[in-house]
């Protein structure tokens, strides 16, 4: 979808008009809550549950209305930046930043310079936004995602999907850091994701008021693209590099796994563990992209063998799929 710089289109309107929406809809809610507490009310009890109860509503609603607000304000602010068209948007994990660097003549942005957006507070997550052309496709990448484990709300954590979908994206390709269950993966392999479990102990559509940001019953059925997967496994082969397919199950950490844990992983199906992705690919439904996502295996998850972990070869492990990655991403992209 094409922007202009002065002003972002979105679906039939532009951000302004967006903006308009939500403070009338902020206005009524208010004026219906004023009407309502004019009600005779026989109980003084039952007055107080009800004040209580329209109180916590009106809470969750207003701070979705708000955080709808505080989406498309960043979105204007990177539209007025020069961010125009956008085929695919990408989301780089620990370790992954350097696909960023070969995009040409990216306008950077910090997460700190964006209106209202969070700041990653992973030491090795950069926290900015590249936008450009990357393998021949217009691109914005997040170099930094953030997770439950900082302290964010699922709101938060879903900022980024939101953001690309407010740009008119369409396509998501995830990328993570991830520990093998499966044995017969190796370190520095990919691993394609073409399901997930989430143990994450929440979702990010589960918030009053979320009908207002997409539907409420999402649809998991099929969450990964099977197009973008098929044609990401032929061009593996093609090249000649290992792809692994597998589950991956998303867990809230920081703290490494037990060998009990790991266990249990196996156990319910799981081939592979991290700490994200899982909330963005559910926002990512909901917002109806296609998703793609890989998992760069790190370290070995073996509980009959387990080694305390080393974050500094976690890291190196991870540029060497990342090396992998962008190859495939390379062919890949010729042919989305």
């Amino acid at each position: 979808m094409a922007l202009t710089r002065k002003g972002l289109k979105i679906g039939s309107g532009n951000a302004t008009k967006k903006l308009d929406e939500l403070k009338k809809a902020i206005l009524a809610s208010r004026d219906a809550a004023a009407s309502s507490s004019n009600q005779p009310i026989s109980n003084e009890k039952e007055t107080s549950k009800i004040k209580r109860q329209t109180a916590a509503i009106e809470k969750q609603t207003g701070m979705v209305r708000y955080f709808s607000r505080e989406v498309l304000n960043a979105a204007k602010y990177l539209n007025d930046l020069g961010v125009g068209e956008i085929d695919i948007g990408i989301i780089l994990g620990t370790g992954l930043g350097k696909l960023s660097e070969q995009i040409e003549d990216p306008i950077i942005v910090p997460y700190k310079n964006i209106p209202n957006f969070p700041l990653s507070t992973v030491e090795f997550h950069a926290g900015e936004i590249f936008y450009g052309r990357l393998f021949g496709k217009m691109v914005l990448a997040f170099k930094g995602r953030f997770h439950l484990y900082e302290g964010y709300n699922f709101l938060q954590i879903t900022f980024p999907i939101r953001l690309l979908d407010a740009l008119g994206t369409k396509t998501v390709i995830i990328s993570n850091a991830a520990g093998a269950i499966n044995l017969k993966f190796q370190k520095g392999s990919l691993m394609i994701i073409n399901d997930h479990i989430n143990l994450q102990g929440g979702s990010p559509l589960a918030v009053k008021g979320i009908e207002k940001l997409g539907e409420r019953f999402v649809d998991m059925s099929n969450p990964y693209s099977a197009s973008l997967i098929e044609k990401s496994l032929t061009v593996a082969k093609n090249l000649g590099i290992t792809l692994f397919q597998g589950v991956y199950v998303a867990v809230v950490g920081p703290q490494l796994e037990t060998a009990a844990e790991y266990r249990f992983l196996r156990i319910i199906g799981s081939d592979a563990v991290g700490m994200s992705t899982v909330p963005e690919v559910i926002v990512a439904r909901q917002l109806k992209m296609e998703v793609l996502a890989f998992s760069v295996i790190t370290d070995m998850c073996n509980p009959d063998n387990l080694e305390p972990i080393d974050i500094n070869d976690i890291l190196a492990t991870a540029k060497i799929g990342e090396e992998k990655l962008s190859v495939i991403l390379a062919e890949l992209f010729r042919l989305i």
